[in-house]
């Protein structure tokens, strides 16, 4: 999408590649992040591989590790700011698994800044970078607030494991609150495109009836409600409007 979202997705070689390679880190990331979390997984989703017991944790460290390398290699095949790239998300998404997520908001700001270099490896793939910048912003601070709605959302399991969030240390509302806020510094940012013609008006349709829109709605039902299944089915809801978003970036050019 990164690639697709500038206009082309030439010279096609590349972007599966940058794919295949995005693809495979972010698995080897989830199966790290579960072989950290295997504890805080048998409370909260103990129906993971590791958490279950359907895999020992040696064999999902090795699987990891086998997919954090081929996915680095499919990353130097597309050019070195690609290797880089590999490179550098491999370590911050390790990072993130073995400490940065128990430190207070560092793992959030991790996550978020992850998703955000997808859009920029799709990019960098098709040597078009500055056309993925704005998508790149929007989705480092929707992630960010997502990802502090998910730790009210985890905190017992949290709370068990010892783990420093927002939530745990400041309290739910004041996590809730910080989220709220980061949300609404992204929906004043979706104007910005528009405003400045970098993107045209079926941009801004998508933006204020679908976007903005589900985010309004999500913040008004977790103040509502903000037990964890009501916070787990708004996570769900905000990861679908995803799509919504970046339908708005593509037509957006047109």
């Amino acid at each position: 999408m990164g690639a697709f979202i500038t206009g082309t997705i030439y010279p096609f070689t590349k972007v599966m590649f940058a794919c295949i390679s995005g693809g495979l880190i972010a698995a080897a990331a989830n199966i790290i992040n579960d072989y950290y979390d295997v504890e805080i997984d048998k409370i909260n989703k103990p129906y993971r591989p590791m958490a279950a017991g359907f895999i020992s944790l040696k064999e999902g460290f090795i699987y990891a590790k086998t997919l954090f390398v081929a996915g680095i290699v499919f990353g130097y095949l597309i050019n070195w700011q690609a290797f880089a790239i590999s490179v550098f998300s491999f370590l911050l998404l390790f990072l993130y698994s073995f400490r940065l997520k128990r430190t207070i908001l560092w793992g959030n700001l991790t996550v978020s800044l992850a998703t955000a270099l997808a859009f920029i490896y799709g990019g960098i793939a098709v040597n078009r970078l500055s056309c993925t910048l704005i998508p790149a912003v929007f989705s480092f601070f929707y992630h960010l607030g997502r990802e502090i709605i998910k730790d009210v959302e985890d905190i017992k399991g949290d709370r068990a494991d010892k783990i420093q969030t927002l939530a745990i240390e400041y309290g739910e509302k004041f996590a809730l609150k910080i989220a709220t806020w980061i949300y609404v510094f992204l929906v004043i940012l979706t104007f910005l495109p528009y405003i400045f013609r970098i993107f045209g008006i079926y941009y801004l349709i998508i933006v204020l009836l679908i976007v903005d829109l589900v985010i309004g709605y999500a913040l008004i039902s977790m103040w509502r409600n903000s037990e964890s299944q009501n916070l787990s089915r708004l996570s769900m809801i905000l990861k679908l409007n995803m799509f919504a978003g970046l339908l708005a970036i593509y037509i957006g050019n047109f």
